[in-house]
């Protein structure tokens, strides 16, 4: 909970705004029982987050008001009962200006309300009760509301009926087809798509949305769409960072999360793999590749920095990342101090800390399914001891040859160059090549076929293993590292010595171990005991769909966290997530299913006044695709769209010059073929100078966990869609569809309807290419309706 002092040294505190002693001595109002997480903590938040006077070296000085326990101990704030006698109000009725609370420079004031409510909860025994996030989510049943069948809109409806706000009519079902479309694949429907759908519609339609779920949620392309939306969380770039930003190789990392989701990998499952994934039992080159979850932290190459610092930088983004990711909480918060608000000490961080410092950050290098790397490795180390018992053999006659040579310069020079060069190093350093080329050279061999021969195998065996792909993984250390908690957050600064733990105010860590593991961490991450992880997911996901979390802040579900709009519902969803097998796709498919996600999205007037913000959901929300996405509905609608799945990173055309902007001037050789037209998704992401075209729509750029993406509104979006060197090339290809299938054709494939006569009339008014780059900038097409 939030943090109340009273620093009695300093004699000021607390920013409470004092009550009138008249007001005092009046009669508590008369009302329901009061709670201190909805209605005191808000008060305290926004009147006391300022404290003054708190020396974090003298604790033993302050008295807290976080906890019950600190708040009436002897000497506390509140005597519960008894406003009168309680210190807090002592101090806010004292008119001595080194006393009273909060300072007067505070500029803070309590309404009347407020005062009123702060007075009745000290009477009413000042009781604290858990904050919503940190108590289990139980799954209440759907209200039961006539004519609604599915539970997601019988929660939705039920909060509706009790507004007076009626539900907006059902999109149309090309709308609908372009919205979950784009939502579960990230690509717009092709001509052929819109067609089947319009004719399976007549027939049955809600047999053919349903159809039309299953495929998309199949479709390869869902694990791509997806697989973005956890690459954002896990801070996933190509590059190290800081300011030289050196390319990386980590893109098996992100085919493996695709992979994962493509396949429906249970979320628990998901997980442990990525936090722990090297230390399950015969672990699997796939769950040592997941590991690099954590290696996505920043490299600094700068000449002169101590590595040290940086890697403790990295293991405190770890930490931070941990806790905003899976448990929706500003666990980072506390790197320097104690939370000032939620319930996390400083040494709780510490605890976590130690979870992520007991790892090596080594490459492993993975092969191709048809590459047995140990066998070729063996049979290889195998030829080469055989190469090496030959040259044994005939050592000694080897021997008398380079005597003779050395007696003889002229026969010397006349050997071919490799002959020379292998000659000329010293004996005892000579790699087997070396001893090879001078045994063939020597003629001491009746015949060189066996050695060719071998020498091919081994070339061959080389060229297999070449195949394999090196990654960015973590391995658990032999030894462990001693953590502890750093002072004010400086790792030259330790202090207390502190063993792997989560913070207290969750359920308790199990182990097995003496010392607790990754591997532990992670399976009290998804541990069904855990409030946090099922909600914050689930939130995370319903959010994609609406624009808007049930809970705002989707990576605060602390107490400066907002409250659910739809309690009810956001807890059914999480015990729904979490029994449903921690199944991404059954939870997508039960919001894309309700009629709360295929609403219509137009504006309506009467909503304006009584919720604007649309957070009661009687509507769909109108949403700009992601910076990617609005790469891939070009690249679809133009014709150019390459399907091909994983793989390096691509790199696509940008401007001129933008490689010049960081310290370190990097080349960019734009694609050519079938990987000039991949997904946005594989574009090769620089950390400090990004694809200006993912850029300008909002991407990410790596450096930190991303949770939710922001949408702006610029001009420069408009003037890339027309003149960046790809969308040019994307309108050219999507001119001879204009030239060739007629306008029309060319309206359908960017916004999935049919143009009115205006619109037709006015497009024709242009050259077949201005109409393309049109077309290609229309709001309409950068927009999920």
């Amino acid at each position: 909970m939030y943090r109340l002092f009273f620093n009695f040294s300093l004699l000021a505190a607390i920013c409470f705004v004092g009550f009138l002693v008249d007001e005092l001595a009046a009669e508590p109002s008369v009302g329901n029982r009061l709670s201190f997480d909805r209605d005191i903590r808000p008060i305290l938040s926004e009147n006391c987050f300022a404290c003054h006077g708190f020396d974090a070296n003298a604790r033993e000085a302050d008295l807290r008001l976080d906890t019950r326990q600190g708040a009436i101990e002897e000497g506390g704030a509140i005597v519960p009962g008894d406003p009168m006698a309680s210190l807090l109000v002592e101090r806010i009725l004292s008119t001595n200006h080194d006393e009273m609370m909060p300072p007067p420079e505070s500029g803070r004031t309590l309404t009347a309300a407020q005062k009123k409510k702060l007075r009745q909860w000290i009477e009413q025994g000042a009781e604290y009760e858990t904050h919503w996030a940190f108590t289990a989510p139980t799954a209440p049943p759907p209200p039961s509301i006539d004519g609604v069948a599915h539970p997601i809109d019988r929660f939705v409806r039920a909060k509706l009926d009790a507004n007076g706000i009626a539900p907006s009519p059902p999109a149309s079902p090309a709308t609908l087809l372009r919205r979950v479309s784009l939502d579960l694949t990230g690509l717009p429907p092709t001509l052929a798509e819109v067609e089947a759908f319009e004719r399976e519609v007549r027939t049955d339609s809600d047999a053919a949305y349903e159809s039309l779920v299953n495929r998309l949620l199949a479709s390869s392309h869902y694990g791509e769409r997806w697989g973005r939306w956890w690459l954002d969380q896990a801070r996933y770039a190509d590059s190290h960072g800081y300011s030289i930003d050196g390319p990386r190789q980590i893109w098996k990392f992100r085919d493996w999360v695709i992979d994962a989701i493509n396949n429906d990998l249970p979320f628990d499952q998901f997980t442990i793999e990525q936090l722990a994934g090297d230390l399950l039992p015969q672990a699997t080159t796939d769950q040592k590749v997941a590991t690099g979850f954590h290696r996505n932290t920043q490299i600094n190459q700068e000449g002169g920095v101590d590595p040290e610092q940086f890697r403790v930088d990295s293991i405190f983004d770890r930490v931070g990342t941990t806790g905003t990711v899976w448990l929706g909480l500003t666990i980072g918060c506390a790197q320097c101090h104690d939370h000032k608000f939620d319930p996390i000490t400083q040494k709780d961080f510490y605890r976590m800390f130690a979870f992520l410092n007991n790892q090596d950050e080594p490459r492993l290098t993975v092969y191709p399914d048809d590459v047995d790397a140990p066998k070729l490795q063996a049979e290889k180390k195998r030829i080469e001891n055989e190469l090496q018992t030959i040259v044994t053999q005939h050592a000694d006659s080897v021997a008398t040859w380079e005597q003779v040579l050395d007696d003889d310069d002229k026969v010397k020079q006349e050997l071919a160059k490799e002959v020379q060069k292998a000659i000329g190093v010293d004996a005892k350093k000579r790699k087997l090549s070396d001893k090879l080329t001078i045994l063939a050279a020597s003629g001491v061999l009746d015949s060189l076929d066996e050695i060719k021969t071998k020498k091919a195998r081994i070339t061959a065996i080389d060229r297999e293993l070449a195949k394999g792909v090196s990654t960015m993984v973590l391995s658990e250390r032999s030894t462990p590292r001693q953590t502890t908690v750093f002072i004010k957050g400086d790792f030259t600064r330790p202090a207390e010595p502190v063993q792997p733990g989560t913070p207290a105010v969750l359920h308790p860590l199990q182990s097995d171990q003496e010392l607790a593991t990754r591997l532990d961490l992670a399976r009290w991450i998804v541990a069904d005991e855990n409030p946090l992880t099922s909600r914050v997911i689930a939130n995370r996901i319903w959010q994609q769909y609406f624009g808007r979390g049930l809970v705002e802040t989707d990576s605060d579900f602390g107490l400066q966290g907002t409250s659910p709009s739809h309690p009810e519902l956001l807890d059914w969803l999480a015990v729904f997530f979490r029994e449903s097998g921690w199944s991404m796709k059954q939870l997508h498919r039960q919001i894309v299913m309700s009629q709360t996600y295929r609403r219509s999205s137009v504006v309506r007037k009467d909503l304006s006044e009584v919720d604007p913000l649309n957070v009661l959901l009687a509507r769909q929300n109108r949403l700009r695709v992601d910076a990617e996405i609005v790469r891939d509905v070009a690249l679809v609608a133009s014709g150019l769209f390459s399907p091909k799945l994983g793989g390096p990173p691509v790199f696509p055309p940008i401007p001129d010059g933008v490689m010049a902007l960081g310290q370190v001037r990097r080349s960019w050789n734009a694609s050519q073929g079938e990987d000039r037209y991949r997904r946005g998704l594989y574009t090769f992401v620089y950390r400090a100078t990004p694809p200006p075209a993912l850029n300008v729509f909002d991407a990410p750029d790596g450096q930190s966990s991303c949770t939710r993406r922001i949408r702006s509104n610029t001009p420069l979006q408009a003037l890339t869609l027309l003149n960046d060197a790809a969308f040019y090339e994307f309108a050219q290809a999507l001119q001879r569809r204009i030239e060739d299938e007629g306008l029309e054709s060319a309206f359908i494939r960017c916004t999935t309807r049919k143009p009115t006569q205006e619109e037709l009339e006015l497009l024709g008014q242009l050259d077949s290419l201005g109409a393309a780059r049109a077309l290609l900038n229309l709001d309409e097409t950068i927009n999920r309706e």
